[in-house]
């Protein structure tokens, strides 16, 4: 079971979330059969939304993200929601990179260092909050801490990792994020900094030591809530439904004639619908 723990540390000073993303990844790599490096962007990208729709004040509240470079990966997506279920997809998430000189999965190579990360919040207001930031490495972490430097203007700092095993599953997933609160101090802001750049394989702890015993090693003083996130598409037959109404009859009509239905994959879940003659009239 993956899991979050989320606190306040340092006398209420950090903002403190450690994740274990596991599960998550592995459902994210049996869905897309992402390749391992492809596993281990997805991965981080998971678990920073997570993170960030850990946020969000309502469980009908969403977040959409899109992690768009101009590696040999393509986009990725996230979406999730409130109650931390959460979905996502990589464009070729079967592409393969020869790994870094150090041993590591080239992330950075597969995303690609130029490119945008863009985050969009509906959170029942008139319109919905929309950030956007360039990314910086490719490497997730610090994309993600650039964006909220710089679109949110919240000192933070990430640690994420993906630890993938010889059968191409992940063996360990997760991260660590701190960030300030207003009332935070230079020296508080600076040792959570250096606890975080401590982590030398955030992935591998997570993996021998669990996400609770990390954020009881790493803040001893901090009193956390657990919360669950899971993997969970939220699609269905109605809301498709409502996809193909924008399509138009005519539309719908030409491509049963030819195709003798009509099928729509979801990109989230890979799950098929499939709309016959009889369903079009229903529909209209």
């Amino acid at each position: 079971m993956d899991k979050l723990f989320k606190a306040l540390a340092m006398n209420g000073e950090i903002s403190v979330s450690v994740l274990e993303t596991t599960d998550m990844v592995n459902e994210g790599i049996k869905i897309h059969k992402l390749s391992p490096v492809a596993a281990a962007a997805f991965g981080r990208t998971l678990t920073a939304c997570t993170f960030m729709a850990s946020g969000l004040k309502n469980k009908e509240d969403k977040l959409y993200v899109n992690v768009n470079g101009d590696g040999i990966g393509g986009r990725i997506t996230v979406c999730g929601n409130g109650e931390l279920f959460m979905r996502g997809s990589v464009v070729n998430g079967g592409a393969e990179l020869p790994l870094k000189p150090n041993g590591k999965l080239d992330v950075g190579g597969f995303v690609g260092k130029n490119g945008r990360i863009t985050v969009v919040k509906s959170m029942g207001l008139k319109e919905p909050y929309s950030g956007s930031c360039a990314l910086v490495s490719g490497e997730i972490a610090e994309d993600f801490t650039a964006y909220y430097a710089y679109s949110e203007q919240i000192p933070t700092a990430m640690a994420l990792g993906v630890l993938i095993g010889t059968k191409r599953t992940c063996i360990g997933a997760g991260g660590v994020i701190v960030q300030a609160m207003p009332n935070a101090s230079e020296s508080s802001l600076l040792a959570a900094e250096n606890a975080v750049k401590s982590l030398k394989d955030v992935s591998a702890q997570i993996k021998d030591k669990g996400a609770e015993n990390l954020i009881k090693e790493l803040f001893p003083d901090a009193e956390y809530t657990e919360f669950h996130p899971v993997y969970k598409c939220l699609c269905d037959r109605e809301y498709v439904k409502g996809i193909l109404v924008s399509l138009g009859k005519n539309e719908l009509e030409d491509i049963i004639a030819k195709e003798k239905a009509v099928k729509v994959n979801c990109e989230f879940c890979g799950k098929e619908y499939v709309f016959n003659q009889k369903d079009v009239e229903e529909i209209f």
